[in-house]
């Protein structure tokens, strides 16, 4: 009896063995614990975010929420998201720091069901809009966003909408020569932000993995 509860304790070392070195392999990691908000930092000195049954939920005036552990140039990022009925709110990708205010620099992907704002969910703010959100209010989707080099894939639940490039010429230079705020940011390094837009929309973010692409 003693040995083969020897034997499947090696077993089941074993398969946790392989799972973790697949995950490694993968190369994707988990940038919430799902407990707290180690790693996120809110601007505004407001806490406009808190930790609820496992998600990351908004409340309260306009905040962002950033993980601000690295600035980061080509990844990919997966999480799960829900809006509440009226509520808006965004996904940040390379924004750089504010104290205060929208961020300025980086991409918004848009959170958005019913609220008043007719730019929905999968929208690059902006850039490229799309009238009908693909969820409903109070309803989890999944957001993957592909970041390399000048381009910019968008997925929601698993599908395909777009793929942006912006319009610079290799080695990071417009094709019109004019360097303004929209067309330098897809080229730069920056941070993750999550955002509260408002007291009446309540977001929540969950289940959110990072990879690191090669530059």
């Amino acid at each position: 009896m003693k040995q083969t509860f020897t034997l499947l304790l090696t077993v089941l070392a074993l398969v946790l063995t392989i799972s973790v070195a697949g995950a490694q392999e993968d190369g994707w990691i988990q940038i919430f614990n799902g407990e707290n908000l180690d790693g996120w930092k809110s601007n505004e000195n407001y806490e406009g975010f808190e930790v609820k049954d496992g998600a990351i939920v908004g409340k309260g005036n306009r905040n962002h929420l950033y993980y601000y552990k690295e600035e980061l140039k080509n990844f990919e990022i997966k999480l799960d998201v829900k809006i509440s009925a009226g509520g808006n709110s965004g996904v940040y990708v390379k924004s750089q720091w504010q104290d205060e205010s929208w961020p300025v620099t980086g991409f918004e992907l848009q959170v958005n069901a019913s609220h008043g704002d007719p730019v929905k969910t999968g929208s690059l703010y902006n850039i490229i809009k799309i009238f009908k959100a693909p969820h409903g209010d109070n309803e989890w989707f999944n957001y993957h966003l592909i970041l390399k080099g000048n381009t910019l894939e968008v997925r929601v639940n698993g599908e395909l909408l777009y793929i942006y490039v912006d319009p610079l010429e290799k080695g990071g230079v417009p094709q019109d020569g004019k360097i303004t705020e929209q067309n330098k940011r897809i080229s730069q390094k920056g941070y993750i932000a999550l955002q509260q837009h408002d007291p009446k929309s309540i977001p929540a973010f969950k289940n959110i993995f990072l990879k690191k692409l090669p530059d």
